[in-house]
């Protein structure tokens, strides 16, 4: 054996990245949303174990439809729940494995239900947020005051709040568009007083040695100093700092979820609704509210970022009194 045959033998394996992580990475590469990479890998997963461990790539059409299929059957999913899982699973075979699906053929749908939304009253909604106190308050008038969704409001950065047009430009929203959307001056004041304190905590972090936030898709790589500046940051930052899974850097992400979610649901029940209201309630209150008020629905579709007026027709049928607004005879008698 020549000497260059020994160094060849000598050199290490290379290993090919397992299918979950090249899936993650391609999902980076893509710069899909951290929620979505999570969700996607969640029922990857759940694929793979229901079919015994098997590899995706000696499965097909009939393994997926089995999947599918199960989640509406057995375990009873939403219709949403179901999509999301048979995306996961397409993207799963077109982006990694270079698969093209057939036709599911008997693939069992679960049945999508046409329900109207909750909607609180202006009393009630009253109600719920004068049991809030501090930045939950703040943040929950500001989802009801401009109709924005959960995750928008969190996600919203400083130099997105334009306080001399009294509007906001919410950045990303479903489907990847842009909006604008009012500020309201009921809260005007409170949220400038809200922001002199979040600078205060800001300029703190860049003393330490922090200060940086994630930057949409490449922006950091583009402008590098853009995480340190203050236009950048997060609105409703986070009390503590946190890793970046993806970057591994310390730095102060937005406020969680959870603890917006479970302040509102407790302030529900201490106001006595009866009502299973959420946060997204708020955003439907927003909606139906201003058509009481008489605003064009074509307006209010701008507002809420909906691509099709039908979708913000829902709105009207919560409008209507009880049975249409047909009186009852036994209140003629």
């Amino acid at each position: 054996m020549s000497a260059g045959e020994e160094r060849l033998s000598d050199t290490p394996e290379v290993k090919e990245p397992k299918l979950l992580d090249r899936a993650r990475a391609r999902m980076r590469a893509r710069h899909l949303s951290l929620r979505t990479e999570r969700a996607y890998l969640g029922w990857m997963r759940q694929y793979i174990l229901f079919h015994g461990r098997r590899h995706p790539a000696e499965m097909g059409e009939v393994e997926i439809n089995s999947f599918v299929t199960h989640l509406a059957v057995e375990k009873r999913v939403s219709a949403s729940t179901q999509t999301q899982a048979l995306c996961a699973l397409l993207y799963l075979y077109r982006e990694i494995l270079g698969k093209q699906v057939g036709e599911l053929e008997g693939l069992i749908r679960a049945k999508r239900r046409r329900r109207l939304p909750v909607v609180l009253t202006r009393e009630e909604v009253r109600r719920a947020l004068g049991e809030l106190r501090g930045t939950e308050r703040l943040f929950l008038d500001l989802l009801y005051g401009t109709g924005m969704r959960l995750m928008e409001g969190l996600r919203l950065r400083v130099k997105d709040i334009d306080f001399s047009q009294a509007q906001v430009t919410v950045r990303e929203g479903k489907g990847g568009k842009d909006r604008m959307t009012m500020l309201p001056a009921a809260i005007r004041g409170d949220l400038e007083r809200h922001l002199a304190q979040v600078k205060l905590l800001h300029q703190q972090d860049l003393a330490e040695g922090f200060g940086r936030v994630q930057l949409p898709a490449a922006l950091a790589r583009k402008y590098r100093s853009a995480p340190m500046e203050w236009g950048w940051q997060y609105v409703f930052p986070a009390p503590g700092r946190s890793r970046d899974p993806r970057t591994g850097e310390w730095g102060r992400h937005h406020l969680y979820e959870r603890t917006v979610q479970r302040a509102f649901r407790d302030a529900v029940r201490r106001a006595g609704l009866t009502k299973p209201a959420t946060c997204h309630t708020l955003r439907h209150s927003f909606a139906t509210h201003l058509l009481m008020s008489g605003y064009d629905i074509r307006t209010v579709q701008e507002l809420l970022g909906h691509r099709s007026v039908k979708t913000t027709m829902i709105y009207t049928h919560v409008l209507n009194r009880g049975g249409f607004g047909v009186q009852s005879p036994l209140d003629q008698l």
